[in-house]
């Protein structure tokens, strides 16, 4: 099962991660973002062993919704060491987030 990421936890769980995490910036009212939570979970399921995979909710996180500038949602980054490797707007398909999450474990 996806994360649920916070404001609190971000630095712990997403920055200071080992391994790479995806995140989906997402809000409750946002009909896009309910289309690609199946997407997320599937993920979480299929290679949360080799990666952090969570949820970040834009309106309950405005802090780190902010600092990363997410201007539409939903937005998918991949984090590598702290840093945003990969980044999608709107909803892609499920191998183009596979892809980029592949890519990150190889490097």
């Amino acid at each position: 099962m996806a994360k649920a990421f916070t404001d609190a936890k971000f630095q712990e769980e997403v920055l200071d991660s080992k391994k790479p995490v995806l995140v989906d910036f997402w809000a409750e009212w946002c009909m896009p973002c309910q289309m690609l939570t199946p997407i997320i979970e599937e993920l979480a399921e299929e290679m949360g062993d080799k990666v952090e995979i969570g949820k970040l909710n834009v309106d309950e996180n405005r802090e780190t919704a902010g600092k990363y500038q997410v201007m539409s949602i939903p937005t998918v980054a991949l984090f590598k060491d702290g840093q945003i490797i990969e980044q999608f707007v709107g909803v892609q398909p499920k191998e183009a987030y596979q892809d980029a999450i592949e890519e990150a474990l190889k490097e």
